[in-house]
C-alpha cells in the first residue's frame, strides 16, 4: 500500500514528465511509461479518495456547469494590442519609444502572435485557482473548470513557486485538433468551424468540461500581471521565469536593439508562417524592461509599451459565381460576391464585398471572373484584382439594379455620395430586419440570446416589425421558433427586460440614426440630458456641440422631427424603456466643468485615458487639438508641437503639479 508521501511523490513525478513533454518538448519516457504512471495515480486515489488534492494529475475536469459563467474584475486591466501592418509603422512606434523613454531603458523583445483567446490565469501558493477571459477588459468570464482541461497547462507550479502569480497567456487549437474537431463535426452533421480561432473560442463557452477536454486546447503565456514577492526587472526575464515554474511558451522569443533586428526576427517568423503546427498572424514587440513598461502605461484600449506587427495577407484565387445585393438599415444597397469556397488565412471564404458601383467598376469585377482574394489584417476578405487572363467569353460588366430588389422601389443617389439606396425606409422589409439586428446588437442595445439568426426567424413568422415590437414579445411566439425551449425563451425574455435600463448615449446608437457613432451619440446625451429634448433641438445648437458637424446636425433634425420616430420612440419608453444620462454628482460646480482640455507628452502619475476620464467625470472635455477654444493644455514630460500651439494663443498650462491642485 502507497503511503501519502508516496502518492505526493507520484504526482510531482507526473507534473515533471508533463512539463518535460509539453514545455521542453523533450520526454523522458515514452508514452506508455506514462499512461502506467497516471494508471498507477488513479488506482491510488480509488483507494484513498481523502488523499485527492485540487492539483493532482487526475482533476481536470470538473462538474458540467448549470448555467453561464460568473464574471469576476481582473485585477489589472487586461487590455489588447495596437495592430500595424508595414515596416513603416513599426518604425514610427521605435522613434516614438525613443522620444518618451531614456536610451538605457530601449530594449525590445519580440515574440509569435498566436492567433488564439486571451486569457488570464490565477495561481496561489503554486495551485491554480481562476481562470478569466480577457472579457471587456475589466471583468471577465471565470472559465476555470474548462481550462483545467487543456493538458499542457500545470495545475501545481514547480517549486520554488511564489505565493500568487496571475499570468496572462493564449488558448490556442493546434491545426492538427481543429481538424479532427472538423471531421467530427462533418461525422455528426453539425456546422463546421471557420478557423482554429473560432474553435478555440466556441470550446471555452462549453458548459461541459468534459466535451472541452475532447477539444485538444492548448496554452501559451506571454507574460505577469500579478506577482508575489520579487518582479522579474525584464519582460524577457518574466517569460524564462514562467518556462521555470512550468508553464508553456510556444514558439521563440529574442531580445532585439534596433529595427533592423526586429525586422530580421519578424521575415524569419513569417518565412514558415504556413509551416507551423498552429496558426500566428504576426510577431509582438514590447518593450523589454517592465519599469519602462510602467512608465509608459496605456493608452485608451491599448499597451503604449507594445505593438503586434501583422504579417501581409495570404492571398489565393477563386471564381465570382454571382454578384448579389444587401441592402442595410439606412437603405445603402452593398453588392457581395459569391464565391467558390476557398480556405485562406485560416478560414473558408464564399462571399465578399465589393462595397459600391464605383469599387466594382474600378476593378472591373464580373460574373465568372477569376479573382484573387485576401482577407484584409487577416480578418474581412476582399477581392484584390481579377485575372483578366481567365475572363470567360461574353462576361459582361455587373450593374446595380434600378429598383430595390427586395421591395421594387426606384433607387437613389445623391450627388454628394457614392452609395445608392433605396428610399423607402418604412416599406422595404430588408432595412426594418437590419434596423432590428442593429438594435440589439452590442453596438446598440447589447441584447443578449437575441443575435441575427433570431430576429431573422421573428421576422419571418411575422411577430416583429418594429423595434417596440421586441417588448410585446411572449413565451408562446418564441417557442414557435426552431429548437426554442424554454431555457432559451426565459434567456430572450430576461435580456430584454434587462435592456429597458440604459443609457441615453447607447440608447441613440441603437436607434440606428444617420452618420451618428458611439462617440457623437455620447455628446447628444451629454447636450440633451433626456430623449425629449431631442425633439426641439436645432441645427444651430447642435453645431455649437464640439464634434458635431453640419451633416450630422442635419441627420438628428430630421430623425427627431419625424413624428414616425417620434411615435416609435414613445412606444419603446411605453413598454418601460429608460434611458439616462449617467452624470457624476457632486462636480457642478467644479472648476473643470465646461472647460476644454488638451493633452501632450508622457504624464507621471496619470495614463492618457485616465487622465481624460477624471476630467470628463468633473464636466469637463477633453480635445486632440490645440485651439482658441481650448481653456487648460495639461503637459507631461517631452511635450510635443502642441505646447507652443497653446503659448501663441495665450491657453493656460498646466503640469501634473498643478492639475492635481485643481482635481
Amino acid at each position: 500500500m502507497k503511503s501519502l508521501s508516496a502518492y505526493h511523490a507520484l504526482c510531482e513525478e507526473i507534473w515533471e514528465h508533463n512539463y518535460h513533454y509539453f514545455v521542453e518538448n523533450a520526454p523522458k519516457i515514452s508514452d506508455r511509461a506514462f499512461d502506467q504512471l497516471f494508471a498507477e495515480l488513479i488506482e491510488i486515489e480509488k483507494a484513498h479518495p481523502d488523499w485527492v488534492s485540487p492539483s493532482s494529475p487526475t482533476q481536470r475536469v470538473g462538474e458540467i456547469l448549470s448555467g453561464g459563467f460568473p464574471l469576476a474584475s481582473h485585477t489589472t486591466p487586461m487590455l489588447s494590442l495596437a495592430n500595424s501592418y508595414s515596416r513603416d509603422e513599426v518604425q514610427v512606434f521605435l522613434e516614438r519609444m525613443e522620444k518618451l523613454l531614456l536610451p538605457h531603458e530601449i530594449e525590445y523583445v519580440t515574440e509569435l502572435k498566436m492567433d488564439g483567446i486571451a486569457i488570464s490565469v490565477r495561481y496561489e501558493k503554486g495551485v491554480l485557482v481562476r481562470a478569466l477571459t480577457r472579457g471587456n477588459g475589466e471583468k471577465g468570464e471565470q472559465i476555470t473548470s474548462n481550462i483545467r482541461t487543456i493538458a499542457s497547462l500545470p495545475l501545481q507550479l514547480r517549486a520554488p513557486f511564489p505565493d500568487t502569480l496571475e499570468a496572462r497567456g493564449e488558448v490556442f487549437m493546434p491545426k492538427s485538433a481543429f481538424q479532427a474537431l472538423n471531421e467530427r463535426q462533418t461525422q455528426r452533421g453539425k456546422q463546421l468551424f471557420a478557423n482554429p480561432r473560432n474553435a478555440a473560442g466556441g470550446s471555452l463557452k462549453l458548459l461541459d468540461p468534459q466535451e472541452v477536454s475532447q477539444r485538444g486546447l492548448a496554452i501559451s503565456f506571454y507574460g505577469i500581471a500579478e506577482i508575489s514577492g520579487r518582479e522579474p526587472a525584464s519582460h524577457f526575464e518574466a517569460l524564462d521565469y514562467l518556462r521555470t515554474l512550468g508553464l508553456p511558451i510556444v514558439g521563440e522569443y529574442q531580445r532585439c536593439s534596433n529595427f533592423e533586428e526586429i525586422m530580421g526576427f519578424a521575415t524569419q517568423v513569417e518565412k514558415c508562417r504556413f509551416q507551423l503546427p498552429f496558426e500566428i498572424d504576426g510577431v509582438v514587440i514590447k518593450i523589454d524592461p517592465l519599469k519602462a513598461q510602467k512608465k509608459l502605461g496605456v493608452t485608451g484600449k491599448n499597451y503604449r509599451w507594445a505593438i503586434a506587427y501583422k504579417f501581409a495577407a495570404e492571398r489565393v484565387e477563386t471564381v465570382v459565381r454571382d454578384i448579389t445585393v444587401q441592402i442595410g438599415r439606412t437603405g445603402v444597397l452593398t453588392p457581395v460576391a459569391e464565391l467558390d469556397p476557398v480556405f485562406v488565412a485560416g478560414s473558408t471564404i464564399s462571399r465578399a464585398t465589393l462595397h459600391n458601383q464605383e469599387e466594382i467598376e474600378r476593378k472591373d469585377v464580373r460574373v465568372g471572373d477569376t479573382v484573387f482574394i485576401e482577407k484584409g489584417g487577416d480578418v474581412i476578405p476582399k477581392i484584390v484584382s481579377v485575372c483578366l487572363e481567365k475572363r470567360p467569353r461574353g462576361a459582361k460588366p455587373w450593374k446595380l439594379p434600378a429598383h430595390c430588389p427586395v421591395c421594387g422601389t426606384p433607387l437613389l443617389q445623391s450627388e454628394s455620395e457614392v452609395a445608392v439606396r433605396c428610399p423607402n425606409k418604412r416599406g422595404c422589409e430588408a432595412q426594418g430586419l437590419k434596423r432590428l439586428i442593429h438594435y440589439a446588437s452590442k453596438g446598440g442595445m447589447d441584447i443578449e440570446h437575441l443575435g441575427e439568426k433570431v430576429i431573422n426567424g421573428l421576422v419571418e413568422l411575422g411577430f416583429v416589425k418594429k423595434l417596440s415590437d421586441l417588448y410585446t414579445l411572449t413565451p408562446e411566439q418564441l417557442s414557435c421558433l426552431k429548437n426554442f425551449k424554454e431555457k432559451s425563451i426565459q434567456n430572450v425574455l430576461s435580456s430584454l427586460e434587462r435592456s429597458k435600463e440604459v443609457s441615453l448615449a447607447r440608447f441613440l446608437m441603437a436607434l440606428g440614426i444617420p452618420h451618428v457613432g458611439a462617440e457623437t451619440a455620447e455628446l447628444l446625451a451629454r447636450r440633451a440630458g433626456c430623449i425629449e429634448a431631442l425633439y426641439q433641438i436645432g441645427e444651430d445648437e447642435l453645431l455649437e456641440i464640439d464634434g458635431v458637424g453640419p451633416i450630422v446636425a442635419e441627420s438628428v433634425v430630421t430623425f427627431f422631427t419625424d413624428p414616425e420616430h417620434q411615435e416609435e420612440i414613445q412606444r419603446l419608453l411605453d413598454y418601460g424603456v429608460h434611458p439616462v444620462v449617467i452624470q457624476s454628482k457632486g462636480f457642478d460646480s467644479h472648476s473643470f466643468n465646461g472647460k476644454t482640455f488638451v493633452l501632450t507628452g508622457a504624464l507621471e502619475n496619470y495614463t492618457r485615458a485616465g487622465a481624460a476620464a477624471v476630467i470628463k467625470k468633473r464636466g469637463g472635455k477633453v480635445s486632440s487639438s490645440v485651439s482658441r477654444q481650448t481653456d487648460y493644455l495639461l503637459v507631461g514630460a517631452d511635450p510635443g508641437s502642441k505646447l507652443e500651439k497653446a503659448k501663441k494663443l495665450g491657453v493656460k498650462i498646466l503640469d501634473e503639479e498643478a492639475f492635481a491642485s485643481l482635481l
